[in-house]
């Protein structure tokens, strides 16, 4: 049995995603329109949550746009929609950085074209990274050991909480 050390309870969560919505308008201002890319499932989720504060606190025009692949055979990269993302600004988002290979190969759609720029979004980042990835927009940065693993526990559309295994 596996025992659960929350490190984020429901609603310290939700104000997180607030923050990191606060967070992604300040450092797009200047923009008309963001593209949020939320990794399918729970990456998904949290940019939709994202979405919603941003269409409350800014003019921006969200697009969001749900990515898809395979976590352990990340070969096949696939987009809701497929649009050009020249010029355009884009939010990767994850629940969860750990080893940063997700994120990494989730990049792949967008660089056949020439974004303006592309940021990305988690609810935690874990500190220990294989891959060269860093983050920009974080809820909550964790120090954890190689054999520790952060999971973020939903029900429906809700985030529960977040622990360590």
């Amino acid at each position: 049995m596996e025992t659960k050390n929350v490190i984020l309870t429901q609603d310290v969560i939700e104000k997180k995603i607030k923050r990191i919505a606060y967070e992604i308008y300040e450092h797009n201002s200047d923009e008309q329109e963001l593209i949020l890319a939320g990794i399918w499932d729970r990456g998904m989720i949290l940019a939709e949550k994202i979405a919603g504060i941003l269409q409350e606190i800014s003019p921006l025009r969200i697009k969001l746009l749900q990515l898809n692949l395979d976590k352990q055979r990340p070969e096949s990269v696939k987009l809701s929609e497929e649009i050009d993302f020249n010029g355009r600004t884009i939010v990767l988002v994850d629940d969860v950085a750990n080893s940063g290979r997700t994120m990494l190969y989730a990049l792949k759609p967008f660089l056949q074209f020439l974004p303006k720029k592309i940021q990305t979004a988690v609810l935690v980042d874990r500190k220990h990274k294989s891959f060269p990835l860093s983050v920009d927009f974080v809820g909550y940065s964790l120090a954890t050991t190689m054999q520790d693993m952060v999971m973020v526990d939903m029900e429906e559309n809700e985030i529960r909480s977040a622990y360590l295994v």
